[in-house]
């Protein structure tokens, strides 16, 4: 997939980086949003978020879970960014469709 794929994906959901606070800047200048304020935004819609290294696949994988701890999302990228941004551009695709 790649940190591009997934900066695309969130930017195809209307995410736009007006406020840059808590974003990171990809080689191609895009602002992409970092681990913390992915957080923020999952907490923000109601939802944990966690993130962990599966060192088998050597893999991130991102979930969120609703507030009574049903899982509700995961995603994997080839870095904790990558998952991260990817994750969050999936939630609000979620929330728009919902």
């Amino acid at each position: 997939m790649g940190l591009d794929f997934a900066i695309d994906e969130l930017y195809a959901t209307g995410w736009t980086a007006l406020d840059s606070a808590g974003c990171k800047h990809h080689a191609d200048g895009r602002a992409f949003p970092d681990l913390e304020r992915v957080q923020q935004e999952f907490r923000a819609a109601g939802f944990e978020f966690t993130i962990r290294h599966v060192q088998l696949f050597d893999c991130y994988r991102a979930e969120w879970r609703d507030a009574g701890g049903a899982a509700m999302g995961a995603v994997v990228g080839r870095s904790e960014a990558e998952a991260a941004v990817y994750a969050l551009s999936q939630l609000r695709r979620a929330v728009v469709s919902a």
